[in-house]
């Protein structure tokens, strides 16, 4: 006679959530290249940034929300000049900086051009403090950084997760006939490009909306610059960044390649009827906001502690009306 044996019970599987895979680099865009412009120290902010910083602080006086508290990333390579322009529009708004150099961040944007922080400045807020991870403001303010990225995505979503619910992003970045001069005069040279291809405002606007932003704006205005020498001309590009794209020349050139490109942009750039050399740089300016949270809804949901409370504490204000 057979003796039945039990059977063991079968332990439910485990299933372990996996992280999502990291974003791949822009393409076209070196990513390491660009890690190390991102980690070089700047001597001082370049003058188109500054000037470009300085018309988007016009653009925030528009808004008539008035954030309590903002955050500056990287608040050197997007103009020390424009952070104050900032800072003189929200005099009394709490101050943080986000950079990879955050020591000279600190030291170029923490004293008031007017005066050295005091006890009660500090007190208030009004000198900058480095934003941690948890950090959270009402505005996050990003000047011309956003195309030096290889990995804008994640940058938009880190700057999602520092907002407040209702907060808003306000920033800059290079769009896609920056330099069409210059791109020119390599092609006809049969060079590879001065860089890599940037991303067009529309592309920016849906992965704002795929980050979680709302209502979105985006625009754009062109900056010609003129330049009577090439040296002049090189300097300027030189403290915008370098050339990222992928495929850029992998030797270092000599003199007689720098000679044969002192003549082509001579020759081959567009000149004003004085004689100067043009560049175009187009200049994309965003905004958008962090609306409440709507978690998906599924037959399991997961929701943060912090988008509870947020979701709880709106719908308690909309009760009291």
């Amino acid at each position: 006679m057979l003796t039945p044996h039990p059977i063991a019970p079968v332990a439910p599987a485990t299933v372990v959530a996996q992280p999502p895979p990291p974003e791949p680099p822009v393409p076209g865009m070196d990513p390491v290249a660009a890690q190390r412009w991102a980690l070089r120290p700047a001597p001082a902010s370049p003058w188109l940034h500054e000037e470009v910083g300085s018309r988007m602080a016009e653009r925030l006086l528009w808004i008539k929300h008035r954030p309590s508290s903002w955050l500056d990333w990287e608040p050197v390579a997007g103009g020390v000049a424009a952070h104050q322009a900032v800072r003189q529009v929200l005099p009394d708004a709490r101050i943080f900086v986000t950079s990879a150099q955050a020591a000279q961040a600190l030291s170029a944007v923490g004293r008031s051009p007017k005066s050295a922080p005091s006890w009660w400045a500090k007190w208030r807020g009004r000198v900058p403090a480095v934003a941690a991870v948890d950090t959270r403001v009402g505005m996050v303010w990003a000047n011309m950084g956003l195309h030096l990225s290889p990995r804008p995505q994640t940058v938009l979503q880190r700057w999602y997760q520092h907002l407040d619910t209702d907060g808003f992003v306000m920033f800059s970045c290079l769009g896609p006939d920056t330099l069409k001069e210059l791109s020119a005069v390599y092609t006809r040279l049969g060079w590879p490009a001065p860089s890599h291809a940037f991303t067009d405002m529309h592309d920016w606007g849906d992965m704002l909306v795929h980050t979680g932003f709302a209502e979105p704006v985006m625009d754009a205005e062109t900056i010609t610059l003129t330049y009577r020498s090439v040296d002049t001309l090189l300097t300027d590009l030189r403290a915008l960044g370098r050339n990222l794209h992928a495929q850029r020349c992998a030797v270092t050139r000599g003199r007689g390649w720098l000679a044969r490109l002192h003549e082509a942009l001579q020759t081959h750039l567009p000149q004003t009827p004085d004689g100067q050399m043009c560049l175009s740089f187009e200049v994309l300016y965003g905004h958008a906001h962090k609306p409440q949270p709507r978690p998906k809804l599924a037959a399991t949901s997961t929701v943060s502690l912090r988008d509870m409370r947020d979701m709880l504490g709106a719908s308690k204000s909309l009760t009291n009306r």
